[in-house]
């Protein structure tokens, strides 16, 4: 059975060698651009559960950038994480004006860091649809990220502020077709691994069904001192979640 990292670097290997990925380069350690990712993306805005969705999440990586736009240009509100969840959970994007060459800049990286603000922990916010970048995922819905865990907590925390519902709230991804596979093992997924309901390929669009469970919350007993002092929004988490009788001890 391979493992995750495997997969990652059998992914990325792929896409450099096929000549499939997109800049930035090298794609390793990164959530890849790819050839044709708007077309990816195109098929999730033409979904219904995106035009209805007024409150959409998306990460800033260059593959889901289209999707960015089009929310923007649907006038819908655009979440993106905190980079590296350092000082919150997430940004709100709020262009300037609504002109195209506008909400390009903003729906770029560049953009992301230049035209958003943070979105307080005591926000009453509730996201519609999440739109996730992902290395691998299978057809089940399963999903392998870059490595560091990011959209796994970020997901976990949002469950515990009550942003989503794990029930409701569909998880989506753009990905090329190699990046997709029939099934991963489910022995190398755990509770706290957020999967997907939606994804969207060049050529095809895969609905996972039944969907997969999702995070419940944070499970703090997977996570370590080096990464609370990494993250200090988890140290609010934790003194939030201790104060209404959760145990929150550590892996160490």
């Amino acid at each position: 059975m391979c493992s995750k990292s495997e997969i990652r670097h059998k992914v990325w290997s792929h896409l450099e060698d096929n000549d499939i990925a997109l800049p930035p380069r090298p794609v390793f350690d990164r959530i890849p651009n790819f050839k044709q990712s708007d077309i990816a993306c195109d098929s999730i805005v033409r979904l219904k559960e995106f035009t209805n969705a007024r409150v959409i999440k998306i990460n800033p990586d260059r593959p889901q950038g289209r999707a960015r736009f089009c929310a923007l240009q649907s006038r819908k509100r655009l979440l993106v994480p905190t980079p590296r969840l350092s000082a919150g959970l997430f940004n709100e994007i709020k262009p300037q004006d609504y002109s195209e060459e506008t909400l390009r800049t903003c729906a770029s990286s560049q953009g992301v860091r230049q035209f958003s603000a943070p979105i307080g922990l005591d926000s009453s916010v509730k996201i519609d649809l999440i739109l996730v970048g992902s290395v691998a995922v299978s057809k089940r819905g399963h999903r392998i990220g870059k490595g560091e865990g990011y959209a796994d907590l970020e997901y976990a925390m949002m469950v515990s502020t009550g942003v989503v519902d794990p029930l409701t709230t569909l998880v989506m991804t753009t990905v090329h077709d190699c990046q997709v596979f029939d099934s991963l093992s489910d022995d190398m997924f755990g509770e706290h691994d957020l999967t997907v309901d939606v994804i969207a390929t060049p050529t095809q669009l895969i609905r996972c069904e039944p969907r997969l469970p999702k995070p419940k919350g944070i499970i703090w007993s997977l996570l370590t001192r080096e990464r609370l002092e990494m993250m200090p929004i988890l140290k609010t988490f934790r003194d939030m979640e201790r104060q209404n009788g959760k145990c929150v001890d550590l892996f160490d």
